[in-house]
């Protein structure tokens, strides 16, 4: 006999003996199951608030410090450059001063071409890299942050804002709708953070946001087909097809061959730029002023060969000068108001999580702690200030972040450093750019977007969650194939219905003992877990509310009557107890009780015993408050499932030999 075989017959004779013993000798002692002593409703209600909206206890830096402290700590709480700039120093600044600069020749260049996605005129770029970055500097909590207009809110904004009013026929009034949306974008962003509802982002998946953002660039670089081919007569749509359809229908006659090669060249020297940077880490620069050198170079080319007149479009003139103010521009009244509040809204929220996204993934890089809701009242802030000063949404942009990051800055004020250098660009640079060409700008966005198409995200997000890749695919076909905002709905869509499913049918499990222990585990991923003749134990991954109850119930049953029809067709006794562990049940509510009272109604017809399994305190205080205890009886809660199935099998009228 081999010595597996000696093993089971030893296990089965211990286990024979401990059930022996257990019908004859006194049960061993049991604890019973703790019920909570009543607490006050206003008090519950306190911390359950407390709970939800100041989870990081905020206040907690207040608690017993004199009126001045607090003072102090509650500007400091505002204004965190008050807290950090105690200790700033050369060291830093020079750190600072190197990644403004470097961020600074990139961010230029990368302005002027996200205002022409935007449909706005090019210093409103450079606008909304001067005065935003100021703001955030003096209130953001990041300290590798790097403020200004992005790729994909460029674009939302233009696609919104263009559905409502054409920027070639009435560009004040576009004008105007951008800076109002402007404004009810920081207002929301502010809003969030002052009533501490961030979460709220977190609603927008990772896997929603990665198809959204991979969706958005392949969009926005098939816009830049325009400026690249020297196309004059270009669809506004945003849809693959009608843009390919567009580029189809142009190719005899409306591609400029000049423009062409001005843009081959440069758009495979920003891409060689980008690969050595990212091969070589020390060469992190070399990305980072190439766009400068390629306006530079391009700009020089035309000039001195005049290859405008060849057809070359050039960006010609740029407004000279600082920001001027836009209060008196904002829509307050009309009929433009609530088309800016839903712009602003849904730009505000994709530029929030962008950012958020961004400065969480530089603080845990760095080991430091970043305040989400601090965040979003600084970059709400720096929105609403911006809209007043000619500026449209600006947020963190990633590849000036990773920039400034790997620049060596140390704090915000890389911001200050980048947004002095656009302050002297607007005041005395503006006409050196009138000769650059269209082509190179496309050709610098197309590079700058190509990173947000996250490949190794998406084959992960296969390999871990296919639900979340078809919210993935979902929102990146929805980009493509229909538009931005379609996209956005459907990621969002996605995301809710994931979050639907997931409460209304929670996960539930058989439970079964692994051998020679008293562990009761699910039987799927422990297939040697035994289940105990006549008694059906089931855990239930959720908490039990309207939603889920129902089915919670028409689970458990099912489960019932199959597992009956098993044993009589096997010619065995049928299930005698129902063991319900409640370990991951967070809470119930009046319909889950229902629902559990339903269920025992049902179980008596069935002569089945209904047996509770350490609920915890939520539950075990509403199961008392309802009737439920006395109807399923006290001595049916147990605080394990091994002191249920211990007790349960002792009842059990079968041999010993049988539970074995």
């Amino acid at each position: 006999m081999g010595r597996s075989s000696v093993e089971a017959i030893d296990t089965k004779e211990m286990d024979y003996r401990s059930l022996s013993s257990s019908e004859h000798e006194q049960p061993p002692y049991m604890h019973k199951v703790g019920v909570p002593p009543k607490q006050n409703l206003f008090d519950e209600f306190k911390t359950n608030v407390k709970e939800t909206l100041f989870s990081d206890d905020p206040l907690r830096p207040f608690k017993d410090q004199p009126r001045s402290r607090k003072f102090l700590l509650g500007l400091q709480a505002v204004f965190p450059i008050l807290d950090w700039g105690k200790s700033y120093n050369v060291s830093k600044f020079r750190g600072d001063l190197i990644a403004g600069l470097t961020i600074a020749s990139l961010c230029i260049p990368q302005d002027i071409g996200y205002s022409k996605l935007a449909n706005l005129a090019p210093q409103y770029g450079l606008y909304s890299s001067f005065v935003p970055p100021l703001v955030y500097a003096l209130m953001g909590s990041s300290r590798d942050i790097a403020i200004g207009p992005v790729a994909v809110v460029s674009l939302l904004l233009g696609s919104l804002l263009s559905s409502e009013i054409d920027p070639t026929k009435n560009p004040i009034e576009y004008r105007r709708l951008a800076f109002t949306a402007t404004f009810f974008a920081g207002i929301t962003q502010a809003a969030l953070g002052i009533l501490r509802l961030g979460f709220l982002i977190d609603f927008l998946s990772h896997a929603a946001i990665v198809g959204f953002m991979g969706g958005a660039a392949i969009t926005i670089a098939l816009q830049q087909l325009k400026g690249f081919l020297g196309i004059k007569k270009f669809t506004k749509k945003t849809d693959i097809i009608s843009v390919m359809k567009s580029v189809w229908h142009s190719a005899h006659h409306g591609w400029n061959w000049p423009t062409i090669l001005i843009g081959a060249i440069f758009l495979t020297f920003l891409l060689f730029a980008k690969y050595a940077g990212k091969k070589h880490k020390k060469l992190f620069w070399v990305p980072a002023i190439a766009p400068l050198i390629s306006v530079v170079l391009s700009t020089f080319f035309v000039y001195i060969t005049h290859a405008e007149k060849l057809g070359v479009e050039i960006v010609r003139h740029i407004e000279k000068g600082i920001n001027p103010p836009s209060v008196e521009e904002i829509y307050f009244t009309g009929n433009y108001l609530l088309k800016g509040i839903k712009i602003g809204i849904v730009s505000g929220m994709i530029a929030l999580t962008e950012a958020v996204a961004i400065g969480r993934s530089f603080a845990s890089m760095k080991d430091y702690q970043l305040d989400g809701n601090k965040e979003m009242v600084a970059l709400g802030t720096m929105n609403v200030v911006g809209s007043m000063t000619s500026c449209y949404v600006t947020t963190g942009s990633f590849s000036r972040s990773a920039v400034n990051c790997m620049s060596g800055c140390q704090t915000a004020v890389s911001n200050i450093v980048m947004s002095i250098v656009v302050f002297l660009t607007l005041l005395f640079l503006t006409p050196l750019f009138e000769y650059t060409p269209n082509a190179i700008l496309s050709a610098i966005i197309i590079s700058a977007v190509v990173g947000l198409i996250d490949y190794e995200a998406t084959i992960l997000i296969w390999k871990i969650d296919k639900f979340d890749f078809v919210a993935c695919m979902g929102a990146f076909f929805g980009v493509v194939f229909a538009s931005v905002e379609i996209g956005l709905i459907i990621a969002v869509s996605i995301s809710f219905a994931k979050i639907l499913l997931q409460v209304t049918r929670p996960r539930t499990a058989l439970l079964g003992k692994i051998p020679r222990t008293n562990v009761y585990r699910n039987i799927q991923q422990y297939p040697e877990a035994t289940q105990v003749p006549g008694v059906l134990i089931v855990r239930v991954d959720s908490a039990i509310y309207f939603s889920n109850s129902n089915y919670m119930k028409e689970r458990i049953l099912r489960w019932l009557t199959d597992e009956d029809e098993q044993l009589e067709s096997n010619n065995q006794p049928k299930i005698q107890f129902l063991i319900v562990d409640m370990s991951p049940v967070t809470d119930i509510d009046t319909s889950g009780i229902h629902a559990f009272e339903e269920l025992h109604s049902s179980l008596q017809k069935r002569e089945v015993q209904l047996v509770l399994s350490n609920p915890g305190r939520v539950v075990v205080d509403k199961l008392h408050a309802s009737d439920l205890v006395n109807q399923i009886g006290e001595d049916k809660i147990f605080l394990t499932v091994s002191d249920a199935v211990l007790t349960c099998c002792s009842k059990s009228p079968k041999s010993p030999e049988d539970v074995v």
